[in-house]
């Protein structure tokens, strides 16, 4: 029986002190009620799912900040779509954190082509605008800045009403919307998030999340990287000699673990869509909206929205496809040529064959009419 409150601490709640210049305590594992909470239940369920954001960055210089202080970063043509679901998901690949409020870049052979990203946080206010709820910090640039840069990008996120996962201070969130109850958990191989390649840690971590919710979303960052690295290789994969998990394993396995939606970034194209056990998964959603720094040529700048239906015990609807694409320095628009769309079917085709899943030219996803869906 659900208790309207306006918080609710679900098991333990994890409160992360995190030394910087100033202490902050950040809790998370907490359920944020909306208003209409405990209004009926709907049958069908609604995640949307985008791919890397990175709205523009300050460091080495403000040059790479995009034009009108990023507030026409997102188009109202990509808020529309955006803003109707009911949960809205996104990958920050970056650290929100104002110049000369601390924080160490970590450490470049060439400080000149170092990727590390610090985004003012004042752009906080537009991811909110544009209608994201959730946000994974689990990725290789969350700590460009070290813990202050890691601080800042959370109370930035809480003071926009934000909700994020994936670090070790703050592993998992959960909030309500219409009486149903979302948990997040994401995952990457990097230093102070939660390990993508410590499969049975993270298959335990699952369990816990889904025992207390009733739809649970996975988020990782895994896999190579580049415009090499489109196909799912269902074997652990390598970057530059870094270990970057075995993306098809890890999203099998948490699903066997409770995980009902599987949303993976980190190899900065797109990669395919599959069906396990009922529950849908998507290997890579790209690069969505980055800003300066990126390359956005051929696959890199092209990019799906994905929204997904399911129903109430997490199985698979359907699900739409929005396709996007960058230009230029960046920053996410329309795609009247359908390229994630044709890419999404192309790799579909080749790596999962088997999976009883069909993508039309208007983009959307349904089960195909003969095969039984597979178990295995």
């Amino acid at each position: 029986m659900y208790k309207k409150l306006i918080t609710f601490a679900l098991g333990v709640s994890y409160t992360a002190t995190i030394q910087a210049q100033d202490t902050l305590k950040i809790k998370q594992d907490t359920v944020q009620i909306s208003s209409d909470t405990l209004s009926h239940k709907a049958d069908t369920l609604t995640i949307i799912g985008v791919g890397d954001i990175m709205m523009g960055t300050d460091y080495p210089d403000s040059s790479f900040l995009p034009p009108n202080d990023g507030a026409t970063i997102f188009p109202d043509s990509i808020k529309t779509i955006l803003r109707n679901a009911d949960v809205t998901f996104g990958n920050l690949e970056g650290t929100l954190l104002d110049k000369n409020k601390g924080g160490k870049v970590k450490t470049c052979s060439n400080p000149a082509i170092c990727y590390a990203f610090r985004t003012p946080t004042r752009y906080g206010k537009y991811l909110v605008d544009a209608g994201f709820d959730m946000m994974s910090l689990a990725n290789n640039h969350s700590g460009d800045f070290g813990p202050v840069g890691r601080q800042s990008s959370m109370q930035t996120l809480e003071s926009n009403g934000i909700l994020y996962a994936g670090l070790q201070v703050a592993p998992t969130t959960v909030f309500v919307r219409d009486s149903t109850r979302y948990g997040l958990i994401a995952f990457a191989p990097n230093e102070g998030t939660l390990d993508i390649r410590k499969i049975k840690e993270a298959q335990e971590m699952v369990r816990k999340l889904a025992d207390s919710v009733d739809i649970v979303i996975v988020s990782f960052h895994g896999g190579a990287e580049g415009r090499g690295a489109q196909h799912v290789t269902k074997k652990t994969e390598l970057f530059v000699g870094e270990n970057r998990g075995n993306p098809y394993d890890f999203a099998h396995k948490m699903i066997d673990a409770g995980a009902d939606i599987i949303l993976g970034h980190g190899p900065h194209v797109t990669r395919s869509v599959d069906l396990y056990k009922d529950r849908f998964i998507i290997y890579s959603l790209g690069n969505f909206c980055t800003y300066g720094r990126f390359s956005l040529t051929g696959e890199g700048g092209v990019a799906p929205i994905v929204k997904v239906s399911i129903n109430r015990k997490g199985e698979f609807i359907k699900a739409e496809v929005t396709p996007i694409k960058q230009t230029g320095e960046g920053g996410c628009q329309l795609d009247q040529d359908n390229k994630a769309i044709k890419t999404l079917q192309r790799l579909l085709a080749s790596d999962f064959p088997e999976v009883p899943l069909s993508i039309s030219a208007a983009g959307i996803i349904e089960r195909k009419t003969t095969p039984e869906t597979v178990q295995e």
